[in-house]
């Protein structure tokens, strides 16, 4: 009588759960290292009895539609503050702005224009006078009404 051997069993670790693990722990320390802010480093600055701080300047531009809804031609009125310009003077008024303003260390400037700009303006208009702004390097920011729900 021939006695046959029993087959050893192998122990066998179930890992298909693992990858499951694996991917999670993955993705976790991926969007963690995104919320990360990489380009910032926490030292402690030395103390001085005197600061000084730049200062940006802020000027106001607005852009509406003059005479709106009359029979007359509609056209674009520019005021920096509260006098009217034409847009070909806007160059070199803000240009002007710009050197009085002065410069940062980095070398920005230190003139920020709010634009106030009428609902109804033309996208084209509105592209106008910002590229006026962008040709000379002054950073302009749209100034909003918020809305109520």
């Amino acid at each position: 009588m021939r006695v046959g051997r029993r087959r050893r069993e192998e122990a066998e670790v179930e890992a298909s759960s693992m990858n499951d693990i694996m991917f999670f722990l993955m993705l976790f320390f991926l969007i963690a290292s995104t919320l990360a802010n990489p380009n910032v480093i926490n030292i402690m600055l030395p103390k001085a009895s005197t600061t000084t701080q730049m200062e940006t300047k802020t000027l106001p531009l607005t852009v509406k539609i003059e005479n709106k809804g009359s029979g007359d031609a509609e056209e674009l009125g520019i005021y920096i503050e509260q006098d009217r310009v034409a847009f070909d003077d806007l160059d070199d008024i803000l240009a002007e702005e710009k050197e009085k303003a002065g410069v940062s260390d980095e070398g920005k400037s230190l003139l920020n224009v709010v634009l106030r700009l009428d609902k109804d303006l033309k996208v084209q208009d509105m592209v106008d006078v910002m590229q006026v702004g962008a040709n000379l390097g002054i950073k302009m920011v749209l100034a909003t009404d918020k809305t109520s729900k």
